[in-house]
């Protein structure tokens, strides 16, 4: 045989072959870093994301003006912030059911343009009612956002890509529940609450716009019926898995802590002896710019502690934050405050990246139940924190705190991983 006729034959297949992988390479129209279309998915994301942790957190850091203009107790007051996020907590795992019908882009479109509508009716509530009615249902709409904006990442953008993706996302969220907070309350200063939350629905409908406009068409997305029956074996499955549940638990638990020591913050501080203005209490939320940092390090501390070495520094952490803050100097309860900052980020990020590597099957419904229990955490903890601070001041609602930490421990010392 001449080498024509041997040789030759099996680079010719392992051309044709490559030629084909090209092919199919140059027709994955998924959306890739440097292009025009992935930046405008990365900005669109990014001011719905705004938008939607804005308008979550909009009334947490105007709570003592609330409680002065509406003649609430903290305990009330805190309502405006748990009915939010309890309402969201609730509408997760529904909403993103009917994103697998409707489509990514349209579920998010109606979440961040109905959110805002609302927002610009809170401003004008006349009492408490309807004030947490409003809130309640800014919740319900706003789940549309966190319950689809990763499904979206992972269908439209090339996965070399959507690492960076997601950090833009994220960012977006902590950027805007931070300004709402620290812009809301130098607001709130000069013109009241009301002009305030008003400042931050014009903010959110104009990225909701910005989110229309930019988002690129979906072109991956492949619609599907819902299966109600079909969901609930998996939600079933996931809820009966002893690690998800830890895993559940402790995100519920961390943000309860968090949600107990921000709601009440204010009131501690406008109080006696430190008589902080409501621009300082809004400019005190600059504290979470610490979690950007922990969150970014969590990975690397657990690559070299473990997943439990991890939990253990974060309980460490919030509880070694938690001392210091029943302490009387405001430099030392600020300190108090980075640690508790940081305590959170570093337990919530290590355990809702866990939950998607425990999930063997259906890992937006894992998330879904994970986001679910997060937001109940703040509810619960921030309600609880209100009032106990009502009736036995700040003491009390750090014992809210701290008895959240004592319930997380367990779980976070069994984690494996």
């Amino acid at each position: 045989m001449t080498s024509a006729s041997t040789g030759a034959a099996s680079p010719t297949r392992r051309d044709a072959a490559r030629t084909r992988a090209g092919t199919r390479a140059d027709a994955d129209t998924r959306l890739r870093a440097g292009t025009s279309a992935y930046r405008r998915a990365n900005l669109a994301l990014f001011a719905a994301g705004l938008a939607t942790f804005a308008l979550l957190y909009s009334t947490q850091a105007l709570l003592p003006a609330l409680s002065t203009g509406l003649h609430l107790s903290p305990a009330q007051a805190s309502l405006t912030v748990t009915a939010s996020t309890g309402a969201l907590a609730v509408a997760l795992l529904p909403i993103s059911a009917l994103s697998e019908k409707y489509g990514r882009t349209p579920v998010m479109t109606a979440s961040v343009f109905g959110a805002s509508a609302l927002a610009l009716a809170v401003p004008f509530a006349p009492n408490l009612t309807v004030l947490v009615v409003l809130r309640a249902a800014q919740g319900l709409a706003l789940a549309g956002l966190p319950a689809t904006a990763m499904a979206y990442l992972a269908e439209e953008v090339h996965p070399s890509a959507v690492p960076s993706a997601i950090g833009l996302y994220v960012a977006g969220n902590s950027i805007g529940g931070m300004s709402s907070r620290v812009a809301g309350g130098a607001l709130a200063q000069v013109y009241g609450w009301r002009t305030a939350l008003l400042a931050v629905g014009l903010t959110a409908l104009a990225c909701a716009v910005a989110f229309r406009l930019l988002a690129p068409p979906a072109r991956h997305f492949t619609p599907g019926p819902v299966h109600p029956a079909a969901l609930w074996r998996t939600v079933r499955g996931h809820l009966g898995d002893g690690r998800l549940r830890r895993l559940y638990g402790l995100g519920l638990l961390f943000m309860a802590v968090f949600g107990a020591v921000y709601t009440v913050l204010g009131y501690r501080l406008t109080a006696a002896p430190y008589h902080l203005s409501q621009t300082a209490i809004g400019a005190v939320f600059l504290v979470y710019l610490v979690g950007t940092g922990t969150s970014a390090a969590s990975g690397t501390l657990q690559a070299r502690i473990g997943r439990r070495g991890a939990f253990a520094v974060a309980l460490a952490l919030c509880a070694g934050g938690l001392l210091l803050t029943l302490a009387a100097p405001l430099p030392v309860i600020l300190l108090g405050l980075v640690l508790i900052t940081a305590g959170f980020f570093t337990g919530h990020s290590v355990a809702s990246g866990a939950v998607s590597r425990t999930a063997t099957a259906g890992r937006a419904q894992a998330s879904a139940l994970y986001l679910t229990a997060y937001y109940v955490g703040n509810s619960v903890g921030g309600s609880a924190a209100a009032s106990f601070y009502h009736h036995g001041g700040w003491p009390a609602a750090a014992a809210v705190a701290f008895a959240a930490l004592a319930l997380a421990a367990p779980a976070a010392l069994r984690s494996r991983g």
